[in-house]
């Protein structure tokens, strides 16, 4: 068991914490519920599970699919959760795809995005911290030059990751940070490099530009570059979240997810949300600051944790 499991609970136990709060929001919600599965109740469990984060289109097909295996059935409050578990872990299984190392020729790029405040430049740490537990080797790029802050925070958590980082000063060129990074990615075999972007939104065009600007660098010194292109959400913004995919999606072209802040949140039901409106990949999911606290994402256990039955 590591430090941070000793002084905060296992993560395991931080994963069941934060989503308990959903699952018991889903339980008081779900508090009519039980009994003949007929039309009222089914109605109250969509209602539940909307209120719950998890959205109108994923509680919807949730509804159906109750609806034709045990319409007029008589079902415990226990039988329910459980139908519930498996019913969200369906929507989840497919979009549940770590991020692996598969580049040839090294190294493998990884551009990752996402707001200000999401928890995204740690997140890049911890990522490197999981691909250097698989005895990858991993270098960071500072490619948010537009505040000075990003730059040092990332220094920062590189420096706890034990990773190397390319940077440069507050407002260079990101595109040139990235061609440097390449570069010394290639001449010391190195086998992932993360790159963190810049997070803003108030103009698109501009990041756009800054995005497609980084591409064409990349794309004279690897076509195939970037390999990823990884959105962090934070889940404390619930539905909010879904916008910000929309957006990332136009101006980046995400190929991926990672969900913070999943400890303390009531709203992680929005990974259902997400799961069932873009079926993009959910490559992990963050529930604290420790460094082991980013992990691949078990469809399996979110859900029966979410339905309150783990």
């Amino acid at each position: 068991m590591s430090e941070a499991d000793k002084a905060g609970g296992s993560w395991s136990e931080r994963l069941l914490g934060g989503f308990r709060k959903t699952s018991d929001r889903l339980a008081t919600n779900l508090g009519a519920a039980g009994g003949k599965l007929d039309d009222a109740t089914l109605d109250d469990i969509e209602d539940a599970l909307i209120v719950s984060d998890l959205g109108p289109k994923a509680a919807g097909r949730i509804r159906a699919k109750l609806a034709e295996k045990r319409f007029g059935a008589t079902i415990t409050q226990t039988e329910l959760r459980e139908a519930v578990a498996e019913e969200i872990a369906e929507i989840l299984r497919p979009v549940a795809k770590p991020l692996e190392i598969t580049a040839f020729p090294r190294p493998q790029v990884i551009l990752v995005i996402g707001v200000n405040g999401s928890g995204k430049t740690t997140t890049i740490a911890k990522l490197a911290h999981l691909f250097m537990e698989d005895d990858y080797g991993v270098l960071l790029a500072a490619g948010d030059t537009f505040r000075a802050a990003a730059i040092g925070q990332l220094a920062t958590w590189a420096e706890r990751a034990g990773v190397d980082l390319v940077k440069g000063p507050e407002g260079g060129d990101p595109a040139s940070i990235v061609f440097d990074a390449v570069k010394q990615a290639t001449e010391t075999g190195i086998d992932a490099l993360i790159v963190d972007t810049a997070g803003r939104l108030q103009n698109k065009r501009e990041l756009m530009d800054e995005l497609a600007k980084i591409r064409r660098v990349l794309g004279r010194l690897n076509p195939e570059a970037p390999h990823d292109v990884v959105l962090v959400l934070d889940a404390t913004n619930g539905q909010n979240a879904l916008s910000q995919i929309d957006v990332f999606k136009e101006v980046a072209g995400v190929t991926g997810l990672i969900m913070t802040k999943l400890d303390g949140t009531a709203r992680g039901g929005v990974l259902v949300a997400a799961a069932e409106q873009y079926g993009l990949p959910i490559h992990a999911i963050g529930v604290g600051e420790q460094m082991e606290d980013l992990r691949p994402f078990d469809p399996d256990l979110v859900a029966r944790v979410i339905a309150g039955v783990a």
